[in-house]
C-alpha cells in the first residue's frame, strides 16, 4: 500500500539504491540504513542520477551488521524490510569469518529487530551463490530446490557466506520468527545502469573488458540479470501473498561466457567497446595470474565448468519479466560511459 514505510539496509549499494528508486516511485516512504549518516549526500546523489529526488520521503539510520546499535530506530514504524547489505569484496579475504560472520550474524540481528517491531515480511537477498556450488556438475538448470553445499571443494568465502546466512534465515524464522514472513531473492552477477562509483564487483567485468584490462577472456560461464529486474522482483516477493516462505532465483536467462560477453559488448557498444578481447585465455594463464591477483585467485575454480538457472518459478509465482542478458550487459555500459568510468572517458565521475 503506498504510503507504508519500508526500510532498505545498505542504501549506498548497487542493488540497494535501485531497491530505493522503485519503492519511491511506486509511492512508499524509504528509509535506508548507511554505516554512517556522513554517506546521505551520496546515496541521494545516486537517487538523482537515477532520476529521483525524494526530499522527505527518505531517511537515513545509522547502522553496522556487526552491531546491534541502531536497528531498533531503523526498523521502527516499518511495514516492510529489504535486507539487501551484505560484504561483497572484490577480492577473497584473509580468513573467510572476515565474511561470514557479517553475513550470518547481521542477518540475524536484522530479522531479530524486525520480528521485534512487528514488521510483516522481510526481504533478503541472498544469491545463486547459495544455490548452484559445491555440487557435482548437472546438465539441467539450477533452480530454488538447489542449495550450495558450504563444504564442498572448492567452494570460497563469499559463498559460504552467502549461503550460510540464507540458512540461518530460515533457521530463525521456523523457530523463533513469530509473525514475521520472510522471502529470499538469489540473483546471479548483477549488471545494469550504474549511478555512480560505488557500485557491484560484477560490474567490474564489464569495466574491466571494455578498458582493455584483461588479455583474453577467462573460459568462464554465469548468469545475468539487471539490477533493475532484481529491484523489481524485491517488491514482488514483499508483497505477494504468493511469496511468503518462498526463494526466488534472479536470472534473465541462459548462463554467457565471458567471451560471449565481450562479443556482445563489442557488437552493441562499438568504439567504446574497441579494446574488449574476443579470445579465450587458457587456464593455464589465467592459474598464472592469480598468483599474483587475488581477484583472478577467486575465478580458479570454477574455469571450464558449465552451469545454468531457471527463472521460471520467478515467472509463473510473481509474474516477473526481466530484460535480456544484451539488454542488461549494454546498460551497464552505457551507464559508464555517461559516468566518465572507463579509461578513455573524457571525464571522470565526481
Amino acid at each position: 500500500m503506498a504510503g507504508e514505510l519500508v526500510l532498505v539496509t545498505g542504501g549506498s549499494g548497487f542493488i540497494g539504491a535501485h531497491c530505493i528508486l522503485q519503492l519511491l516511485a511506486a509511492g512508499y516512504r524509504v528509509r535506508t540504513t548507511v554505516r554512517s549518516l556522513s554517506r546521505e549526500a551520496e546515496v541521494r546523489a545516486m537517487l538523482k542520477v537515477g532520476g529521483a529526488e525524494p526530499g522527505e520521503a527518505l531517511s537515513f539510520a545509522a547502522a553496522d551488521l556487526m552491531s546491534d546499535a541502531g536497528w531498533a530506530d531503523a526498523v521502527a514504524g516499518c511495514t516492510y524490510v529489504l535486507h539487501v547489505a551484505s560484504p561483497f569484496p572484490p577480492a577473497a579475504p584473509k580468513h573467510e569469518d572476515e565474511l561470514i560472520i557479517p553475513a550470518r550474524e547481521g542477518a540475524l540481528r536484522v530479522l531479530k529487530a524486525a520480528r521485534d517491531a512487528g514488521v510483516k515480511r522481510l526481504v533478503l537477498t541472498s544469491s545463486f551463490a547459495a544455490i548452484g556450488y559445491g555440487q557435482k556438475p548437472q546438465a539441467e538448470p539450477f533452480t530454488e530446490a538447489n542449495w550450495t553445499n558450504p563444504d564442498g571443494e572448492d567452494v570460497r568465502a563469499y559463498t559460504k557466506s552467502k549461503t550460510l546466512a540464507e540458512r540461518a534465515a530460515w533457521d530463525f524464522i521456523t523457530r523463533e520468527g513469530g509473525a514475521l514472513e520472510l522471502s529470499v531473492v538469489n540473483p546471479v552477477g548483477v549488471f545494469g545502469p550504474v549511478l555512480g562509483a560505488d557500485y557491484s564487483t560484477s560490474i567490474l567485468l564489464v569495466q574491466r573488458l571494455m578498458d582493455g584490462a584483461l588479455p583474453g577472456c577467462p573460459n568462464l560461464s554465469f548468469g545475468i540479470v539487471d539490477v533493475r529486474d532484481v529491484a523489481d522482483l524485491h517488491l514482488r516477493a514483499m508483497t505477494s501473498p504468493a511469496a511468503k516462505g518462498e526463494r526466488f532465483q534472479a536470472v534473465a536467462g541462459d548462463f554467457l561466457t565471458i567471451q560471449q560477453i565481450s562479443r556482445v559488448l563489442k557488437a552493441r557498444m562499438g568504439r567504446a567497446a574497441r579494446r574488449a578481447p574476443t579470445a579465450v585465455l587458457p587456464n593455464w594463464m589465467v592459474r598464472m595470474a592469480a598468483a599474483r591477483d587475488p581477484a583472478v585467485a577467486q575465478i580458479v575454480p570454477e574455469l571450464g565448468k558449465r552451469k545454468n538457472g531457471s527463472n521460471a518459478k520467478a515467472r509463473n509465482v510473481l509474474g516477473w519479466a526481466p530484460r535480456s542478458n544484451e539488454d542488461a550487459l549494454v546498460a551497464t555500459a552505457e551507464s559508464l560511459v555517461a559516468l566518465g568510468l572507463l579509461r578513455d572517458s573524457p571525464k571522470k565521475a565526481a
